[in-house]
């Protein structure tokens, strides 16, 4: 008889290369769990939830580590590096205020400073179905707990359901969104490169998982170019509590502007969808115009124009629209 009492055995593996960590991660597979910060994971045993054969610790492999200026101007961030760490470099508050401000609204100062980059974004969803291990869409079964006439549904998705209705709970997500970053992906049989936006996957694409990182992958690092270095941005995250708590809807912007016109323009919701959601109407909406209360006003409502609301998210919508509107007043 399986006791819940206490931990299942599991094995621990602390590789301190990214050849060993890569070799581990092939042979166990889905088996394998990557532990970084495990402020995500340890919730997942506590629950009794998710049970891996075995731990991939990579806290042990320094290159994962650090931040770094690229030649192009850019900088890159390693996996395993603290979001404290993120929050507080001087290079990135210099540069890209916008990925800094989100970091600082990530969880606790004491979460921060365990949990890594790579684990907040590559943590699984905060639904409280599937979290408690019902056998739902994305556990592999075939219901919506939270998509139902009973379902409590106030976190939940206005975007990309496709079955399941969680969000993507990462608040650095939508930062990197915006600021068009690469990750950098290896296993042990080779290495490939992944724009920020396509790394994030809704589940019309695979319901099981958040991301693109294969079972046999590592996310090695972020690499953020140039191209929105002293740019102007906005960054607001709306929560129940303002220490700890997970966004109902943030909202992540990036402006160019020129003869006071907006030139380029990058705005990048979380809360709202499993993934971070691109305002393409918006951003197209207003270039060419000025960045004030008016032209807010005028495009706050094609932000929310594809919503689809559940029983208790309504709210999501207007207060979706006053960000907008609170980016582009400045």
């Amino acid at each position: 008889m399986t006791s819940y009492d206490v931990m299942p055995a599991t094995e621990l593996y602390q590789p301190v290369n990214i050849e060993d960590a890569t070799a581990l991660a092939a042979r166990l597979g889905r088996k394998g769990w990557l532990l970084g910060g495990g402020q995500d994971t340890y919730g997942w045993l506590k629950d009794r939830a998710k049970r891996p054969d075995a731990f991939i610790d990579l806290t042990g492999i320094d290159v994962l580590k650090g931040i770094r200026s690229l030649p192009d101007g850019g900088v890159e961030i390693g996996s395993m590096t603290t979001i404290t760490e993120v929050a507080q470099n001087p290079l990135i508050n210099e540069k890209f205020t916008l990925l800094s401000a989100a970091a600082k609204t990530v969880a606790s100062p004491q979460i921060r400073n365990m949990g890594t980059l790579g684990g907040n974004l590559c943590q699984d969803t905060r639904c409280w179905y599937y979290r408690r291990g019902l056998n739902c869409y994305r556990a592999g079964g075939n219901i919506c707990y939270a998509d139902s006439p009973e379902g409590m549904n106030r976190e939940h998705a206005l975007f990309g359901a496709s079955r399941c209705v969680a969000v993507t709970p990462s608040d650095t997500a939508p930062a990197l969104v915006a600021l068009e970053a690469t990750m950098l992906i290896t296993s042990a049989s080779g290495s490939r490169q992944v724009a920020a936006e396509d790394f994030f996957v809704g589940p019309a694409t695979d319901i099981l998982n958040m991301t693109a990182l294969q079972a046999d992958e590592i996310l090695v690092s972020v690499r953020i170019p140039r191209k929105w270095a002293d740019a102007t941005f906005y960054h607001e995250k709306v929560a129940d509590r303002n220490v700890w708590d997970f966004a109902l809807v943030s909202l992540c912007a990036a402006f160019k502007e020129d003869a006071g016109q907006i030139t380029d323009a990058r705005l990048v919701a979380g809360g709202v969808d499993c993934v971070p959601h691109r305002l393409r109407e918006v951003e197209q909406a207003i270039i060419g115009q000025p960045r004030n209360e008016t032209t807010g006003e005028a495009v706050k409502v094609r932000a929310t124009s594809a919503a689809t609301t559940l029983n208790y998210n309504q709210f999501k919508v207007p207060l979706m629209q006053n960000l907008v509107l609170r980016a582009l007043r400045g």
